[in-house]
């Protein structure tokens, strides 16, 4: 991939901001080098005034391919993981830090590779433009990437899962296990601990929007 220089999403976001206009924007964006191999933008979904925000790291290869968040094996995990905690994922915004799809070659596979700090700051203003517009009261975060976006670097998702912290930038957050760090795991004993960790911490998250 050719190195550019990052200048950021800024330069790229609408005037007019709306849903749909910062998702024809996003599709445009060159604000980092990530979008000379992805196939497309993947931009966030959900209703204009989701009361909970899910934000994961960066799609995946079928997100990628399929142009929406949350479609292949995570995702499923998540669906699942909600639907026990009494949450419908046709109630929540879903979305990610990164809205483009960062891989390496293995073989004929195409496998995920973590943003770079300087990636997730290149694209966090799309995400800060989907929380204004949203204005959800609560935040979740999937994995440490969207955690430390949202929290800063010192934030740790094992320390602090589960626990709703106030935030300067307006909703609560909390942070749970990214799907695809559970599907990683050997044992099945082992995924099914994780998921039953990461539904309790979405139930503590729905307490919290009750309360």
């Amino acid at each position: 991939m050719k190195q550019l220089e990052l200048t950021g999403a800024e330069l790229f976001l609408p005037a007019r901001r709306s849903l749909p206009g910062l998702r024809r924007a996003a599709a445009g964006c060159r604000g980092c080098p990530l979008y000379q191999a992805a196939t497309q933008s993947v931009f966030g979904e959900g209703p204009r005034r989701a009361r909970i925000m899910l934000v994961g790291e960066a799609p995946g290869d079928q997100e990628d391919r399929i142009g929406r968040p949350f479609v292949g094996p995570a995702g499923q995990l998540l669906e699942r993981a909600l639907a026990e905690a009494a949450i419908a994922r046709s109630d929540a915004y879903v979305t990610n830090v990164m809205k483009h799809f960062k891989w390496e070659p293995r073989g004929r596979r195409r496998l995920h590779r973590p943003p770079s700090a300087a990636e997730v700051r290149a694209c966090l203003p799309w995400l800060e433009a989907e929380i204004e517009l949203v204005r959800p009261e609560l935040l979740v975060a999937l994995g440490a990437t969207a955690a430390r976006a949202l929290l800063g670097q010192s934030f740790s998702v094992t320390r602090e899962r589960g626990r709703v912290v106030e935030s300067e930038r307006g909703p609560r957050i909390a942070a749970t296990l990214h799907p695809s760090a559970i599907l990683r795991l050997r044992s099945a004993a082992e995924r099914r601990a994780e998921l039953e960790r990461m539904v309790e911490d979405l139930r503590a998250a729905q307490r919290a929007l009750g309360a």
